[in-house]
């Protein structure tokens, strides 16, 4: 423990702490360290998008990062900085949507992987929380992929791996959210989802009475008919169920499962 304060200021006692496991908030040596002793990292990625009346914007990415981060924490492996903003084209009838054109977002993922990789980096874990970026992950795979065989290191078997895993995939995190909301869990703005920002972020909690309980279900196509069909933004949802406790749970299970993939991914 030590002292900090100044001229005018009482001195106040400041416990200094470990820091967590976050790329953006360590220093070059701490990550030359950590390169030494592993080659994996975890990079959360989702999207800024409109999750119904109670959800917040940022929820997709939200989800990845507190979960990613605290997994981290746990276990001890390195997170990198958020990648918040995917493909969110059919949200944009809803203000605060914010959206990528695919192949803007297949060129940031692969800077963001060359760059890693140039440090030493092999294995990449990207933790999505946006089903609306699976296909274009899964593009940026290949660019990545074909970038390395055709780069000088050649051959199907390069040390840079990529692996995407949405994060309510986690083994027994969709038997717990469908034991905690056996009804209205529906498809988009959900209240697992929501209650794992209010787990983390509890000021955020926001009280909302919505019209009909349980949103409709149905197909999207662009965003105009999006907001046609789903006027406040839910699908087949009733997120007015998110609660704290809830998003505990979730977390708790998603994080132990996290922990036990990522290792095995940064071992093979």
């Amino acid at each position: 423990m030590t002292w900090r304060g100044g001229a005018g200021f009482y001195l106040i006692p400041f416990v200094e702490t470990a820091l967590p496991m976050q790329l953006h908030l360590s220093s070059w040596p701490e990550i030359e360290t950590y390169l030494a002793r592993s080659k994996a990292i975890l990079i959360p990625i989702g999207s800024t998008e409109q999750h119904g009346p109670n959800g917040l914007l940022g929820t997709d990415a939200l989800c990845a990062e507190i979960i990613g981060k605290r997994a981290g924490d746990e276990a001890g492996f390195l997170v990198g900085p958020t990648f918040n903003v995917g493909q969110a084209q059919h949200h944009m009838g809803f203000p605060g949507t914010i959206t990528l054109r695919p192949a803007t977002m297949i060129a940031a993922m692969t800077d963001w992987a060359q760059s890693l990789s140039h440090h030493g980096f092999e294995r990449i874990y990207w933790l999505n929380g946006h089903g609306g970026n699976v296909a274009t992950i899964n593009a940026a795979f290949a660019e990545i992929y074909h970038s390395v065989s055709f780069g000088g290191e050649g051959g199907n078997h390069p040390k840079l791996r990529c692996l995407l895993r949405n994060w309510w995939e986690l083994a027994g995190v969709m038997d717990t959210c469908r034991q905690l909301f056996p009804v209205g869990e529906g498809s988009h703005a959900t209240p697992s989802e929501v209650s794992v920002t209010y787990f983390a972020y509890p000021e955020a909690q926001k009280s909302v009475t919505m019209t009909p309980k349980i949103a409709p279900n149905g197909p999207i196509y662009d965003a105009d008919d999006y907001r046609r069909r789903f006027p406040d933004g839910r699908i087949g949802s009733d997120p007015s169920q998110a609660n704290v406790a809830a998003g505990e749970k979730i977390v708790r299970m998603a994080v132990k499962a996290l922990i036990r993939e990522f290792q095995h991914f940064a071992a093979a």
